[in-house]
């Protein structure tokens, strides 16, 4: 996902996302111990998509605390 998508998010599925993205980086660094994983680059891309959420996630915090 694009960052533009990620604050479009409303903070309550921006949170669910990020869970979403780190159970899914779970589950990679599991199939990747046991020998399953065929394509690493996904765990990389995984991460990224964390930080631009969490990235994201911290502009709107700012952003409310400045308006509010």
């Amino acid at each position: 996902m694009k960052v533009s998508e990620y604050l479009a998010m409303k903070p309550e599925e921006l949170t669910a996302k990020i869970n979403e993205l780190k159970t899914e980086l779970f589950n990679l660094r599991f199939q990747l111990a046991t020998g399953q994983l065929e394509n690493t680059m996904q765990i990389q891309a995984v991460k990224r998509d964390i930080a631009r959420a969490l990235t994201a996630q911290t502009q709107a915090s700012k952003k409310a605390d400045k308006a509010g």
